[in-house]
């Protein structure tokens, strides 16, 4: 019995290969790294919680009042979609620019607006508290602000890269080459 499509050495014989695969399409938002350690083990606590709050809200809605249990229960979707939000924070890029998601916001920078994306030496926050250690930066210029309004997109002490220093090092390459390919830095 054969079993082709588990051998590594076969060869292509489809037409359908010349397809640009899914993950080829320029013109998606995508994240040019995977999310940290310390992102997913927060959501995923998080989530954790929610699954508490739930099954709180299921007992409350059998045993005690409904007002009760939707309150739960409202908690609970605003504990799941502060989860979502905090695994969607990140650095997304395009063809047509560079987007900061935060936990509040997001903001786009097109490419036409770009001035530079380079890695600096700074003081910088760890994980996001006030506390600042000296790191490594991805700073964005753009011509319309200065430098110093925008913060860093991407640190070696935020909750994607702490303790990961070459996961950032590839992050920051690759946010890096999508900027000299798009933004004619």
């Amino acid at each position: 019995m054969s079993l082709s499509f588990l051998t590594a050495d076969r060869a292509y014989e489809q037409a359908a290969d010349d397809l640009p695969l899914p993950y080829d399409d320029r013109d998606r938002w995508r994240r040019p790294y995977r999310p940290g350690p310390w992102r997913v083990g927060s959501a995923a606590l998080l989530l954790l919680l929610a699954s508490y709050l739930l099954f709180a809200a299921v007992i409350i809605a059998l045993t005690g009042t409904l007002s009760g249990a939707a309150t739960v229960l409202a908690i609970a979707l605003v504990v799941v979609a502060g989860a979502l939000r905090l695994l969607r924070m990140g650095v997304w890029v395009s063809a047509r620019g560079l987007r900061r998601v935060a936990f509040f916001g997001t903001r786009t920078a097109p490419w036409e607006r770009v001035v530079s994306v380079r890695t600096v030496q700074q003081p910088v926050r760890w994980l996001g508290l006030p506390r600042t250690v000296q790191g490594q930066a991805l700073v964005l210029v753009r011509k319309d602000r200065p430098a110093e309004e925008l913060p860093p997109l991407l640190t070696t002490h935020g909750a994607d890269f702490l303790a990961r220093p070459e996961a950032f090092d590839r992050a920051a390459d690759t946010v890096e080459a999508w900027a000299a390919e798009y933004g004619r830095v």
